[in-house]
């Protein structure tokens, strides 16, 4: 792998890290820089992010991401899955600072999905799969139903419409955590009645500011306490078009 970490400022990187009490092998790092290049290289001629800047893509997206451990611990080898992953967030930061983790990307357009499989295989990351497909076709009991102790998503839908793509896949006693950037208590609220018929419960709403910065963000955690009924999730779109409500 090449060495590309005197090529950049990485002292905000490492000051955001340590806040998140996140420590990286240089190993690490170099994975993190070259998926930086392979994004932005891949962004020209397909529309993978809005942000190409190094500073803000360390930030909000590979920092973002890995402040799941604000509300998750993540050591050892869990099973975690990323519906709508798009560019691979979170999950393949989450994949690179948490080696162990055994990680499913997913997402409805093949050539991200393409994408995502040259990221994998560039950085050598092991234990991890992209698949192409929409969260509604692998819910099924003979495919991923129930098989994960983690499900993330920043993936941008309203909760009530996420939680019945995302829980379906975690098991009894494991996590649907939502990053979310807006202040949505209210959205929270409208998603309660959704989340409990789906099998969970809202546990914990866990708000900040991303490290030395202005910007929001809220991680929602949806813990999974019975079986999500076997209907859910709906047939393809409609979640989205009728979320679940009173």
């Amino acid at each position: 792998m090449k060495n590309l970490s005197k090529s950049y400022n990485l002292e905000q990187f490492y000051k955001d890290l340590n806040e998140l009490h996140i420590v990286l092998s240089d190993v690490q790092v170099e994975q993190f820089l070259l998926y930086y290049e392979m994004l932005v290289e891949k962004n020209k001629v397909m529309n993978l992010t809005a942000i190409t800047e190094f500073d803000e893509v360390m930030k909000k997206h590979f920092i973002d991401s890995l402040s799941l451990v604000k509300a998750f611990d993540l050591q050892g080898t869990l099973s975690v899955i990323d519906i709508g992953t798009g560019a691979g967030f979170p999950g393949i930061p989450l994949k690179i600072a948490f080696p162990e983790l055994k990680v499913t990307l997913m997402d409805s357009l093949n050539k991200r999905v393409d994408f995502l499989n040259d990221i994998i295989n560039t950085l050598e990351l092991k234990e991890i799969e992209a698949i192409h497909g929409r969260a509604e076709d692998f819910a099924k009991p003979d495919l991923l139903r129930e098989k994960f102790d983690l499900c993330v998503s920043r993936a941008v839908a309203n909760l009530s419409t996420l939680s019945e793509y995302c829980l379906p896949y975690v098991k009894q006693g494991g996590r649907f955590i939502s990053y979310k950037s807006e202040k949505v208590s209210e959205e929270m609220k409208d998603a309660e009645y959704a989340i409990h018929i789906l099998g969970g419960e809202v546990e914990e709403q866990i708000a900040f500011y991303l490290p030395d910065s202005e910007f929001y963000r809220n991680l929602f955690v949806v813990k999974k306490c019975h079986e999500t009924p076997v209907k859910y999730p709906r047939k393809a779109g409609t979640a989205a078009k009728k979320p679940l409500k009173r």
